[in-house]
C-alpha cells in the first residue's frame, strides 16, 4: 500500500469524498457531513490529508487532520482534529484505517498538536471500535454536530 499526501482538492479526494459522502447520506438519510472544509485547512504544517493507493494506483482509503484552537465550538487550543476518514468498501478489514490513523497522529504530533478529537455517527459502529481500540476516548461533544443526537466525539492526547 502506497499512502501520499495529497491536497485536500486533488481529483481523488474529491472522488473518496464524493463516496463518503453517499455513505453519510445512506446512514443518515441526509445529504452528507455539512462541516465546512477548506482546502487550506490541509496543508501543512496546519494540517495533512492523506490517500491510500493500492498497487494498481487505485485510491483505497482516505483521512485528514486539521488545526484548531479553543473557539466557540468547543475545540480546546493545540487541537488536531480528525476529518475525512474512509476505506472503500472492498478494501476494509484490512488495517489501511488503522495505518492511516497512525500516520496522521504522528504528523499532527510533529506540527505540535498536543490532542487528536474526532466527531463520528451513532450508525457508524466499524468507526467507533477503530478508534476505541486505538486509544480514543469519549469527549465533550464539540464541532458542527455537536447538538445532534447521534453525534459521538471522541479525543487522544498525542
Amino acid at each position: 500500500m502506497d499512502i501520499r499526501r495529497v491536497a485536500f482538492d486533488h481529483p481523488d479526494a474529491v472522488k473518496l469524498n464524493d463516496q463518503v459522502q453517499a455513505e453519510y447520506g445512506v446512514r443518515y438519510g441526509d445529504d452528507g457531513d455539512a462541516t465546512y472544509l477548506d482546502v487550506a485547512d490541509f496543508r501543512p504544517p496546519n494540517g495533512l490529508y492523506l490517500i491510500a493507493y493500492d498497487a494498481l494506483g487505485t485510491p483505497v482509503a482516505s483521512g485528514g487532520w486539521r488545526s484548531q484552537d479553543e473557539n466557540d465550538e468547543g475545540y480546546a487550543d493545540g487541537d488536531a482534529e480528525l476529518k475525512r476518514m474512509y476505506v472503500i468498501e472492498q478494501m476494509r478489514g484490512r488495517g489501511l484505517a488503522r495505518r492511516i490513523l497512525a500516520a496522521l497522529e504522528e504528523d499532527a504530533r510533529d506540527a505540535g498538536r498536543r490532542r487528536m478529537v474526532l466527531e463520528t455517527g451513532a450508525k457508524q459502529p466499524e468507526a467507533v471500535a477503530l478508534y476505541k481500540s486505538s486509544g480514543y476516548e469519549p469527549c465533550e461533544k464539540f464541532g458542527y454536530y455537536r447538538f445532534h443526537e447521534l453525534s459521538l466525539c471522541y479525543a487522544k492526547a498525542l
